[in-house]
């Protein structure tokens, strides 16, 4: 059978209007495949609105507690467009992610799906109705509601597409595809017709929100092919896939940016074996993901140790480095959250000169200070001030030319 999944983010089901608006285009998909699974997210800023009200009612709310309220998001969309599909004379019914047969590893606000237990999809798929499952969900062993961390539908989506056998996955949102920049900083930014997974982990990875990593993780690993598109007009896209058209293109595929950044320098760290360890072992048990390191070269047997984290994962952080700090015999740690990351990404960019020395100079020319830097073989990240990360992306965009993909 040739199932279609489908995924529409947030901005797409916003308003009433634009539930109506997603169930035409999913009627008239009907026409294109034997059976559509469709995945929504949270209407407009439901998330932020539910994170808020939490925080007025507990600075640091049980994790538990938070994905049972966060998940009610997606879980009053789903039925809103089972409703709107009826209207217009299509059999569809709504489902939560437990209902889906999602499971998940036993982590709140950021789980892992660890299996999809399909079978009640395929039951009303078979009976010929449009099935609407509530993304950024599902339910770990005990039963518990777990959430897959924000952007968490995507993974839903392409999770369910590899499970179904779909033939592809389409990810619905509110802009054209995977562009060079992000087109709310650089108007000359221009959609990207086609990326390799590689490429587009790389973006996620450095904060392009257009789709999640671990989506991407999956669709690479099962190779499933993501079509990334409009909700709002019929525009190709972008086709996320292994292996894009062999073409002559720019070194440089983008330019991304991440504003949710903090950093934390453990300060005269005592040089010897087992201290990274010590230090990042605690913060990988609380689900704290750690991303560019530095390590300075050290002076009469102590060294600074600087990494970034989420900006949101600060505050549980800062629980633990002091701690961390006491135990290894450090004298302390900094820690600020006003910096940035930004980044060069494109697979042309290995074994070609003069990439990176263009990054810097561009930034030095626009007076930009770098406090890290990070690379990979097809991607340049730097760490700046957070209030010049519009400057820099848009510096960047201009010295690789990439209006010109």
């Amino acid at each position: 059978m040739a199932y279609l999944v489908q995924k529409y983010g947030g901005s797409s089901v916003a308003t009433p209007s634009k539930i109506r608006g997603v169930a035409k285009r999913v009627q008239k998909s009907l026409c294109t495949c034997d059976g559509i699974v469709v995945v929504v997210s949270a209407m407009g800023d439901t998330t932020d609105e539910l994170i808020s009200l939490a925080h007025r009612l507990n600075d640091d709310p049980p994790s538990r507690e938070m994905d049972m309220l966060l998940s009610t998001g997606e879980t009053i969309t789903a039925p809103l467009l089972a409703m709107s599909l009826a209207a217009i004379g299509v059999d569809a019914v709504s489902l939560t992610g437990l209902q889906a047969g999602i499971r998940t590893s036993a982590s709140h606000r950021k789980a892992r799906i660890v299996d999809i237990i399909p079978e009640r999809i395929l039951e009303e798929l078979a009976r010929g109705r449009i099935v609407v499952v509530a993304g950024f969900q599902g339910a770990n062993e005990q039963l518990d509601i777990t959430t897959l961390g924000r952007g968490g539908s995507d993974t839903t989506a392409v999770a369910l597409a590899t499970a179904l056998r779909a033939e592809h996955c389409e990810i619905y949102t509110d802009v054209r595809g995977v562009f060079s920049a992000d087109p709310r900083i650089v108007p000359e930014a221009v959609p990207i017709p086609e990326i390799s997974y590689a490429e587009m982990l790389e973006f996620a990875a450095v904060g392009a929100k257009v789709m999640h990593p671990r989506a991407v993780e999956i669709g690479e690993a099962y190779d499933m092919p993501i079509w990334v598109r409009s909700s709002f007009d019929d525009s190709g896209g972008t086709i996320i896939c292994r292996h894009p058209k062999l073409e002559d293109r720019q070194k440089v595929r983008g330019i991304a940016h991440e504003t949710d950044v903090a950093k934390i320098t453990m300060l005269r760290v005592p040089d010897r074996p087992g201290i990274a360890a010590a230090i990042f072992g605690p913060l990988a048990e609380h689900h704290i993901n750690v991303d560019v390191i530095l390590q300075n070269v050290g002076h009469d047997g102590t060294t600074d140790l600087s990494f970034t984290i989420s900006a949101s994962d600060l505050r549980a952080a800062e629980k633990l480095v002091g701690d961390i700090a006491h135990s290894i015999g450090a004298d302390g740690y900094e820690a600020t959250s006003d910096i940035a990351k930004v980044s060069v990404v494109g697979t042309g960019m290995l074994n070609t000169p003069g990439i990176a020395a263009t990054m810097f100079r561009t930034l030095a020319d626009a007076g930009i200070n770098i406090t890290l830097i990070s690379t990979s073989e097809i991607r340049i990240t730097c760490i700046i001030d957070r209030e010049r990360v519009r400057d820099a992306v848009q510096a960047l965009h201009r010295a690789y030319e990439l209006d010109q993909l």
